[in-house]
């Protein structure tokens, strides 16, 4: 399958030219704006490459291609210049982070050597993403369920917080969302350190003592220092670390992309956390929000208009009371399940995985589970 090329000039003849040029080795959409040109990656996107003229009239190339670079991230840039623009070239470079610049007029030579090029390009940013949005989250998932074997209470929150964190993220059309993902569903890693019954105290609803408080105020440097030093891990480990922060301790110190999504996916985790807490103490879903609005200065309120455009139905399914050979995988545990030795197996509000269920399994053979365990047939529903 050949590769998408969105080619946007003001000049109809060097569109035309350019599409005789190219239409056998790739797929030519033309636009004759940046205007148009937003309106065809909409509408008939996604495209490999764009290529852009630097002059015309109302939206410039520089002003598209900047838009592009933050809309359409895996789109390759390329712009096509005069010899009198070339002092444009550091601007267009520090701004809109062009591939390749072209002098006009451009031989097909060179023209199809740039985006042979910049096809190669396209094809190594989407196998990264590729890398980082379904192997690293998907072995992060697995280490998640393989703690969760350790403590229970800890990455169940972390799968509950994950799961509000991706529909924040398509709510509010984030880029790279699979950083944020990351840093939610290992959000809770850092309290590994503290004792059981802090946790068991903080989801009942029961205030902390304040030595209590210091010790679980601690957790986010603990995880934070668990993934610094992870290649890629950088931005989700400074995101663990800052996510108890109050949206008044941010400075205006953001100057840079990483900082502004490091930022961004702290006080995500701040809000996502808060109401996975509130919610696990059976609050509902527009209670919380409101309670959270009357909160100045904690929490980001684009993120909390986000959180209130969800519609989040909790206890949907049916409640069943089942034997542990009748659970399956995908149900939700509605209270506490507990070892005939006293020891609690799974809290509630946990998704049933697979790894979950052959603990399950283990436990009822070895140590004996106290049942029926009490379960929901499907996972809290989230609408948009």
């Amino acid at each position: 399958m050949s590769e998408r090329i969105l080619l946007v000039d003001d000049e109809a003849l060097v569109l035309e030219s350019m599409r005789r040029q190219l239409r056998n080795r790739f797929e030519i959409v033309t636009a004759q704006s940046g205007e148009e040109a937003l309106e065809a990656l909409k509408t008939h996107g996604p495209f490999s490459i764009i290529v852009s003229d630097m002059r015309m009239p109302g939206m410039d190339g520089i002003q598209l291609l900047v838009l592009v670079k933050d809309m359409y991230p895996e789109t390759v840039r390329i712009m096509l210049t005069g010899n009198a623009e070339q002092e444009t070239a550091v601007e267009a470079v520090n701004t809109g982070q062009i591939f390749r610049f072209l002098n006009k007029p451009c031989s097909t030579a060179t023209l199809a050597t740039a985006l042979s090029l910049a096809v190669r390009q396209y094809k190594l940013i989407i196998a990264e993403k590729e890398l980082l949005n379904e192997t690293l989250k998907g072995s992060m998932k697995v280490l998640s369920e393989l703690l969760g074997q350790t403590n229970a209470t800890i990455f169940g929150a972390g799968s509950r917080i994950k799961e509000l964190v991706t529909r924040l993220c398509e709510q509010l059309h984030l880029a790279n969302s699979w950083q944020y993902e990351i840093a939610a569903l290992m959000s809770q890693v850092g309290c590994i350190t503290l004792p059981s019954d802090i946790l068991h105290k903080l989801y009942s609803g029961v205030e902390l003592k304040a030595a209590e408080r210091q010790m679980y105020e601690r957790h986010p440097q603990v995880g934070q220092e668990l993934f610094t030093h992870i290649p890629r891990m950088e931005k989700v480990a400074a995101m663990i670390g800052k996510q108890l922060q109050r949206l008044d301790e941010y400075t205006e110190d953001a100057v840079s992309l990483d900082d502004e999504e490091v930022c961004r996916g702290a006080q995500m985790l701040r809000v996502a956390i808060d109401y996975d807490l509130l919610g696990y103490q059976g609050l509902a879903h527009n209670i919380i929000v409101q309670g959270m609005r009357k909160k100045q200065g904690v929490y980001n309120q684009e993120i909390l208009d986000a959180l209130a455009g969800l519609k989040i139905k909790r206890g949907q399914g049916e409640v069943l009371n089942l034997m542990v050979k009748d659970i399956q995988t995908g149900m939700v545990i509605e209270e506490d399940v507990f070892a005939n030795n006293g020891v609690m197996v799974i809290p509630r509000g946990q998704v049933v995985t697979w790894p979950i269920l052959q603990g399950l399994d283990n436990f009822s053979k070895q140590v004996g589970i106290q049942e029926p365990i009490r379960v929901r047939t499907e996972e809290m529903e989230t609408e948009k």
